[in-house]
């Protein structure tokens, strides 16, 4: 079976996911990697590295910044011309836009987020998550080539190579489009919780606690601060409730749920946190769920491994000081 991989990028940051795509279209056969914009060498590099069979490298001025409709007509023309039978993306906003563009281009369909692939014969049978994770569907794609995206962590990265090379082969690109990019700027600094193996979350609980006589919100930012060093302890990054968020205590770019980032670590700690379902459909997937929280009946026990019944603000710190003792930090 022969695989195109689109290997997305900002600015030359690739999201990891694109190489766990890398190693399921290897595990099928032969693995093509897609790689647009400018000064694409160090991607190349590395996709070949990471397993690439073969790369394919637009480099081109005009697909330095995204825009659905050169991206899209440039992986039509790819795919026309290559007649692959899968065609992999990682699940990201640019990617979900641009792979359903180009699907209807080559009269198809994308399956998204899928979580495991199948063979059956000549048939490739995909699992995703339906009703907000609560059910797992197989399905197929009766267009070719099918076309899947894949989210964070839901399958093993494949070990890097170094030194493993090859020699890319430059492609044109298709670079009509009714859209400019006039300019953009970063809000808030980069978090990237989508990729940690380890998350820290707080909820609403940072915010109660009566005995440090402080606000609501000065409350909740010694919270998140408990949360953090906790985090950093395990190499991990800090994410976020709904609520916590709203409230004001932490940025977006920490939420996890249904409108925030699903996430899927080898650990969630959730701090604080009772168990809203937009909540669980963005970390049900963890594969170790620690709750810590005063309510013994919080939605959130249904889901974890290990639940704390107690307060937060004592838990946490002495977690902290239990893990610096077993670091030998």
């Amino acid at each position: 079976m022969k695989t195109f991989v689109y290997i997305d990028h900002f600015k030359s940051d690739v999201q990891p996911a694109s190489w766990e795509a890398l190693g399921v279209a290897k595990s099928f056969g032969t693995a093509v990697a897609l790689v647009f914009g400018s000064d694409a060498d160090e991607i190349s590099k590395a996709a070949f590295e990471f397993g690439a069979d073969e790369v394919i490298v637009v480099d081109d001025a005009a697909m330095t910044d995204y825009r659905a409709e050169p991206y899209a007509s440039t992986l039509s023309a790819l795919a026309a011309a290559g007649t692959p039978d899968l065609i992999l993306f990682p699940t990201t906003a640019r990617t979900r836009e641009f792979a359903a563009m180009s699907a209807v281009d080559l009269s198809t369909g994308v399956l998204t987020d899928v979580s495991k692939f199948d063979q059956d014969g000549g048939k490739l049978i995909a699992t995703r998550p339906i009703y907000e994770g609560k059910v797992l569907e197989k399905t197929v794609c009766s267009g070719k080539p099918v076309m899947a995206t894949i989210p964070a962590r839901a399958f093993p990265k494949p070990e890097r190579v170094a030194g493993k090379a090859g020699t890319a082969t430059k492609a044109e690109a298709k670079t009509d489009a009714l859209t400019t990019v006039v300019g953009y700027a970063a809000t808030e600094s980069a978090v990237n919780i989508g990729d940690a193996a380890v998350i820290v979350s707080g909820g609403r609980g940072v915010s109660n606690n009566p005995s440090l006589g402080l606000d609501e919100k000065a409350t909740a930012q010694k919270g998140f601060e408990m949360i953090g060093e906790l985090a950093r302890l395990l190499g991990g990054a800090v994410g976020a409730s709904r609520a916590a968020v709203d409230g004001g205590y932490i940025t977006y770019a920490h939420q996890v749920g249904q409108t925030g980032k699903v996430v899927a670590p080898d650990l969630y700690i959730a701090c604080g946190i009772s168990g809203a379902i937009q909540h669980l459909v963005g970390m049900r997937n963890s594969k170790l769920i620690v709750a810590i929280n005063k309510d013994a009946e919080a939605p959130i026990f249904s889901q974890a491994r290990y639940g704390v019944i107690g307060d937060l603000f004592a838990i946490v710190p002495a977690l902290t000081e239990a893990m610096k003792k077993k670091m030998g930090k």
